[in-house]
């Protein structure tokens, strides 16, 4: 995996505050745009079972 450049989702269209991702040293760092100090690192594993959950509905919220 190589550096990256912050890349914003797909989801996120022409909308200017969003979750932000990239590589960096061989981790995965997180962001929210609108907050680019605050910078969130976790391994590629992690991140992967992060999305898996999230398309899974794992996060949804049930009433």
């Amino acid at each position: 995996m190589t550096d990256t450049e912050w890349q914003k989702s797909s989801f996120s269209g022409n909308v200017e505050n969003c979750v932000e991702v990239r590589t960096a040293n061989g981790a995965v760092e997180l962001r929210e745009s609108d907050e680019g100090h605050v910078i969130i690192p976790t391994t590629p594993a992690h991140f992967a079972a992060f999305l898996q959950a999230a398309k899974s509905g794992e996060f949804d919220h049930h009433a």
